[in-house]
């Protein structure tokens, strides 16, 4: 049959394109759609200034206490951690507070005084938001922005609150820990998708997707769970995120950034608990992006309503780590193209069978931001695998195979 405007193919019938390849092209034309649909979203407009942060660091690097110079901030683990044991109370107070965007973020330092630290920033970051929401240079748009995080430093910022991580640069990032991180014999690590910042990090509707409430709800499933456990969680938005379902969204830029962040954490983690990642969305590309680099402590990785995360299968991902996957029957994340051509995409779908993740029942989570809702299977499969209880883990329909060769549990 011939086409409305195109010439009638001569060439051989081998020579015609793939069912493959025309799959292929199909789904990247859905990509370009989704695209121009949705806008190709800028992250950030950029600084016009030195941020906070950068100013921070250079007072850093030129300063000493009682004599002794500062490790620098890139240093190893180690050796902050090694520096931080030699000072006593006050030193650390003096430099928490002196320099609180420094230590607040820097690993080796130990938490208690990441904490102070990370309060004393946000209440400076909290006192610039409120002059700029007064600042009538500013547009009426910006200072309600300013209003916004203002408001949500000043409830981050409240005492008590354990915040490990925060720099308001740009939209902000943040990471919260719930429990005693110190004590703690398991570590559960949750990495948000899109659309997480310092805005977002915390909901008062819809309080279970955002990532406070996805660790908070996580945290209490897995005391209930093992109510004698030491278990912590961190709710970790310590990345620049995506904006939207752009072009940031579908390619593996900001994953690369967000990787090297993650991995840091996990080899800066105190103590000797064996951690436990839970990737939603996005996050999922960021924790395979990251998988090859994660200490041996990183025991699980389990990944919710996944693009994929770039890579061909779980051997790809080159991790000691059991590799989990689940995917709500009503998640829409299942219509985007699971491939990546170009930069475009994030490779294949860790729930395909094909791929060799442990695939976990998500029963009840109602499409794609609901698998840390309570009452839940997915929500409670996540607090079984954060207290190592994995004989009693639920996988898809259809047998047990997801705990086949872990020790201790059943098999098929």
């Amino acid at each position: 049959m011939k086409l409305p405007g195109l010439a009638h193919p001569t060439a051989p019938v081998a020579d015609a394109p793939s069912a493959s390849a025309l799959r292929t092209l199909l789904a990247l034309a859905v990509v370009f759609v989704m695209l121009a649909t949705t806008g190709w979203t800028a992250v950030h407009r950029p600084e016009t200034s030195v941020s906070p942060r950068a100013a921070a660091l250079a007072a850093w690097a030129v300063s000493r206490v009682d004599g002794q110079p500062l490790p620098p901030a890139d240093a190893p683990v180690r050796t902050v951690a090694r520096f931080f044991a030699g000072l006593d109370g006050g030193q650390r107070a003096r430099l928490a507070d002196g320099y609180p965007l420094v230590v607040g973020n820097l690993g080796g330092v130990p938490a208690a005084t990441r904490y102070r630290a990370n309060l004393r920033a946000l209440e400076q970051a909290e006192q610039v938001e409120v002059g700029r929401s007064h600042d009538v240079a500013l547009t009426p748009a910006d200072r309600a922005t300013a209003t916004r995080r203002a408001h949500r430093f000043a409830s981050l910022g409240q005492p008590g609150r354990q915040i490990l991580a925060f720099d308001p640069t740009g939209g902000g990032r943040v990471a919260e820990v719930f429990g005693d991180l110190g004590r703690a014999d398991r570590v559960s690590v949750v990495v948000p998708g899109v659309d997480t910042d310092a805005i977002t990090f915390e909901r008062t509707q819809r309080r279970v997707t955002s990532p406070v409430g996805m660790a908070e709800s996580l945290y209490e499933a897995q005391r209930a769970a093992a109510p004698g456990g030491r278990t912590a969680v961190i709710a970790w938005a310590d990345y620049t995120a995506p904006t939207g379902l752009g072009m940031d969204a579908a390619t593996g830029k900001l994953a690369v950034e967000g990787a090297i962040r993650l991995d840091a954490l996990a080899a800066a983690l105190p103590g000797d608990a064996s951690v436990a990642l839970f990737c939603h969305s996005y996050g999922s590309v960021v924790c395979g992006v990251a998988a090859h680099g994660l200490p041996d402590r990183v025991t699980d990785l389990v990944v919710a309503g996944s693009p994929g995360m770039r890579a061909e299968n779980a051997a790809e991902l080159d991790t000691s780590a059991r590799v989990w996957a689940m995917r709500d029957a009503g998640d829409w994340i299942a219509d985007v193209p699971h491939l990546e051509v170009g930069g475009l995409g994030h490779g294949a779908d860790p729930v395909s069978p094909d791929f060799g993740a442990r695939l976990l029942s998500s029963a009840g989570a109602k499409s794609h931001t609901g698998y840390f809702q309570p009452g839940t299977a997915s929500l409670d499969n996540f607090a079984k695998i954060g207290t190592g209880a994995f004989d009693s883990v639920v996988c898809v329909p259809g047998g047990n195979a997801c705990r086949r060769g872990i020790s201790g549990t059943e098999a098929d």
